[in-house]
């Protein structure tokens, strides 16, 4: 068997092949791709998003779930840094295919894929009803959200002294909050490389 071969892989092949890596990886519907490591704004956003959303949350139907969970979203596997479900989970499960709302924390690394790719798999998901795209640097991002003739997918700009109206989880989070004690200030132009 040539090593150049090409695998033609399926959602199956790749949970089967990524349970046996030591890294995590999403798939594009196409091939693996490795996730990253992030920096300590991500990593604090991230945080603060997860726990804002978990405390909101508190005795309702949704949960929020982190970035250790894979959703299942037209033909591709993710591994979104928050997303909310609403239905019931099965013991066990390691790729869910409902998500209501989610979350990504866009890097330069990321950005477009987020805004473009991940972006059309979110609104051709049925289950999706709103994606939320946050800076890690700044107090700022893009929400879209389906309309309620369930078709149109639109955008809305996420600015400081915003607040994330979320009617179909039953909450509402100021996005000053998730960016709370991070140093938010432009660096110094010489340290950028």
């Amino acid at each position: 068997m040539s090593a150049s071969r090409q695998i033609e892989w399926t959602i199956e092949s790749f949970l089967a092949w990524e349970e046996q890596q030591e890294l995590r990886y999403e798939f594009d519907g196409f091939q693996p791709i490795a996730m990253t490591g992030g920096t300590f704004e991500h990593d604090a956003v991230q945080v603060a998003l997860v726990r804002a959303l978990g405390n909101r949350l508190e005795g309702k139907p949704c949960r929020v779930h982190g970035n250790s969970l894979k959703i299942r979203v037209m033909g591709s596997i993710r591994y979104p840094d928050a997303f909310v479900s609403c239905t019931p989970v099965s013991r066990g499960a390691m790729v869910l295919t409902e998500p209501v709302v989610i979350f990504e924390i866009m890097s330069k690394s990321t950005a477009r894929i987020d805004r473009t790719r991940k972006n059309r798999e979110y609104a051709g998901t049925g289950s999706v009803l709103r994606y939320i795209m946050l800076e890690q640097t700044a107090i700022d991002g893009m929400m879209f959200v389906r309309a309620a003739d369930g078709q149109d997918w639109v955008g809305h700009v996420l600015q400081p002294g915003g607040i994330i109206q979320m009617p179909e989880i039953g909450i509402e989070l100021p996005l000053d909050e998730l960016y709370r004690g991070l140093d938010l200030s432009d660096p110094d132009p010489a340290e950028i490389i």
